[in-house]
């Protein structure tokens, strides 16, 4: 009929979303609360969609510049901004395109601050946590 709006079922609606971001590949605004405030990064918003660690490492120049090497290794990655004591990388997802923030921060000789946050979306089903867990792999600690 005309002048009616056909209403679609909203499960229809769910799934079709993500393929619309896909098409646009929508990345989300970058976080406001990037970079270190304090000589620390920010703490995450939720464990929904963020995840945040810090590690005790032999020399933390040292292990920000390892992790550096392994970021440009890994493919849909980019540095976005790198100075003596703090990494911003982004990572993007292989099928949609979604955007995620990394950053590092060598906060003192020995420790080393680590967040991963999502642009988009209210879960990121443990995707942060396992690549900070992943990233932790890289590095040195010292031994026990």
């Amino acid at each position: 009929m005309p002048g009616h709006l056909i209403r679609m079922p909203s499960f229809l609606v769910q799934i079709s979303i993500p393929f619309v971001l896909a098409l646009f590949h929508l990345v989300g605004p970058i976080p406001t609360d990037l970079a270190t405030d304090g000589g620390h990064l920010s703490p995450c918003p939720g464990p929904e969609h963020c995840a945040s660690n810090q590690w005790v490492v032999t020399d933390s120049s040292a292990a920000l510049k390892q992790l550096a090497e392994r970021i440009e290794a890994t493919p849909r990655t980019e540095i976005v901004e790198q100075r003596a004591n703090y990494l911003h990388a982004t990572y993007s997802s292989r099928i949609f395109g979604f955007i995620d923030d990394v950053e590092l921060s060598a906060t003192d000789a020995v420790t080393l601050e680590a967040r991963s946050i999502s642009r988009l979306g209210e879960s990121d089903l443990g995707v942060n946590a396992q690549r900070l867990e992943s990233l932790s792999t890289t590095i040195e600690t010292p031994e026990a």
